[in-house]
């Protein structure tokens, strides 16, 4: 088992800030247009376009445009007129140094505290009507019909719901503008499948109002560059626009594990094989931070049947291909298809992240696998079974076929325990019982641990769907999960979808006071995520980016006074 080092960190070089008021002068002027068939573009997970040049517009009017430069020249224009978009208050200057003496959650609250990026129910109601009001003259019932892909849906959610600041300060790692948000990539898939790459924005409210114009269905966050991807076409040098930066992504998807769970298929799910990722996140960030000394990880609901981790330490973003490919074959422990017989061939002794796996998974076996998807009960399954023990146990083997015919409905956690009551009154002479404990080991991981798909951590200039967007498919937010007091009780058919969001605006009321015998309103502005089930969640993502920031901070400060030490005639500690 390879044995990958935790890696070094290194830093990124110096770049020059993006021109923000060219930006906003062109900040759609430029987009490179990709039909993409469902075939090539999963509808639910994440994207992996490593060919940019290949363009192909959606057709119009019959006419399928196949030069990019067909595809460019047909200028798009924002239709602000007809989208009411509120300038947010916190445009950001250009300079990139934050103010000094203020705490980052004292900034937040601030920010917070007089905010029309998050419009309250009270001002939506001010603005002109240029589209149903789903929040205030439609019934349950008729916001429940509309599809979580209808524009009308997607503009409320995104101009009212979406944490767009939130959003900006943990890719920006900065409360000012810097080049790890400039330099961003951002790839839209738009309602008629159109998939428009290398998009980049100088601040929040830019992209924000791009997303209000385009009304994608969903977009991906890709690397930061080491030049503004809008400007890849200007430069002299092709090799000078390479991706810098990015972080560190794994994608746990319920569909590989279809050979193994009985309750569902397919896109489908319940709470017993949601289990499966349950397990599959304790595994990996334990490794992750154990291992290799990661410290800011993000779990993110997909929105339909999987998790997405997001890790965003400085040295992890700093990972070049190579050490993303080491870090991934690290964990990569079940190989092999649908087809493919045993997955699991280990060396022993095992690997001390094995060992600890096996330990946080042997009660998850019990309790979620024998008990819950009872994995062997027909005779189909259990051959399954009986495939995975030792080869040369021939004899074992045959008691066991033999024990359970005469028991047709014999549950798994019986013919489990069978293997050890058959194997202690074995006949066989030289019985290898070390080999049997090997193969019952690697049958527990085959059947817990995490299947991940590889390719999404392997390289830097992967694309993978941004947090809290909404599937179109179940209409849920790609929520974050709080993975030490909320792993084991998260539900992801709890997750909020985007119309019962809208639904809550509508019926949230203040709460009131008692003041000298009567009743009086509390006098506060709440942005409307607060009057909704999203409240827990932007919060805690809100937690989440306050941490990585601060973090930030020090390793610049701590880079700066090393740097102004010079010849080190001082080493502060």
């Amino acid at each position: 088992m390879p044995h990958s080092e935790s890696p070094p960190e290194s830093e990124n070089s110096p770049i020059p800030m993006a021109n923000v008021d060219q930006e906003q002068e062109d900040a759609v002027a430029e987009s490179t247009t990709a039909q993409v068939s469902e075939a090539q573009q999963p509808a639910d997970e994440d994207v992996d376009m490593t060919d940019s040049n290949a363009v192909l517009s959606a057709p119009t009017n019959g006419t399928t445009h196949t030069s990019e430069s067909k595809a460019e020249s047909q200028t798009e224009t924002p239709n602000n007129q007809d989208t009411p978009v509120p300038e947010t208050a916190t445009s950001a200057p250009s300079e990139s140094k934050p103010a000094t003496g203020v705490k980052l959650e004292e900034l937040f609250d601030e920010m917070d505290s007089d905010d029309d990026e998050f419009p309250t129910t009270k001002a939506a109601k001010r603005e002109p009507a240029s589209s149903p009001d789903l929040l205030s003259s439609q019934s349950d019932m008729e916001i429940d019909l509309h599809e979580a892909s209808d524009p009308e849906v997607m503009r409320t959610f995104y101009q009212r719901l979406f944490p767009w600041r939130y959003l900006f300060q943990w890719l920006n790692h900065s409360p000012t503008p810097t080049n790890d948000f400039g330099h961003r990539e951002f790839a839209f898939t738009l309602q008629n499948d159109a998939y428009l790459r290398y998009q980049s924005f100088t601040t929040s409210d830019l992209l924000r109002k791009d997303v209000l114009r385009l009304m994608p269905s969903r977009f991906e966050i890709g690397p930061v560059y080491t030049a503004n991807p809008r400007d890849r076409k200007t430069l002299r040098n092709s090799s000078a626009f390479r991706p810098l930066s990015k972080e560190l992504c794994f994608d746990i998807d319920l569909t590989d594990y279809d050979d193994i769970r009985t309750c569902c298929d397919k896109a489908n799910i319940c709470q017993k094989c949601w289990q499966f990722i349950t397990m599959a996140i304790k595994v990996v960030d334990t490794a992750l931070r154990e291992d290799f000394g990661f410290k800011h990880i993000m779990w993110v609901y997909s929105g339909r049947r999987g998790a997405h981790a997001w890790v965003c330490d400085k040295s992890a973003r700093a990972l070049d291909d190579q050490k993303r490919r080491a870090i991934a074959g690290y964990l990569e422990v079940i190989r092999g298809g649908a087809q493919s017989g045993k997955k699991v061939n280990l060396r022993r002794p095992l690997h001390p992240h094995l060992v600890r796996s096996l330990d946080i998974l042997k009660q998850h076996f019990q309790s979620d696998v024998l008990e819950a998807q009872d994995p062997w009960r027909t005779e189909d399954q259990q051959e399954k079974l009986l495939a995975l023990l030792p080869s040369d146990q021939k004899q074992l083997v045959s008691a066991l076929r033999n024990k359970w015919a005469s028991s047709p409905d014999r549950p798994s956690t019986l013919k489990w325990a069978d293997i050890d009551s058959v194997a202690k009154t074995s006949t066989a002479k030289n019985f290898d019982t070390k080999s049997l404990l090997d193969a019952k080991q690697d049958i527990v991981l085959e059947y817990t641990y995490p299947r991940l798909d590889i390719e999404v951590s392997k390289k830097l200039n992967h694309l993978l769907k941004s947090p809290f967007v909404v599937h179109p498919g179940t209409g849920r937010v790609c929520v974050p999960i709080d993975v030490k007091r909320g792993l084991e009780s998260f539900d992801p058919l709890g997750v909020p979808t985007v119309q019962s969001l809208i639904r809550e605006i509508d019926e949230w009321k203040k709460p009131e006071t008692k003041e000298g015998g009567q009743e009086q309103e509390v006098e506060k502005h709440v942005v409307d995520w607060e009057k909704t089930s999203l409240k827990g969640y932007i919060e805690f993502f809100r937690s989440f980016v306050i941490g990585l920031m601060k973090d930030e901070r020090e390793i610049k400060v701590k880079r700066e006074r090393e740097e102004e030490g010079g010849g080190g005639e001082s080493m502060e500690f």
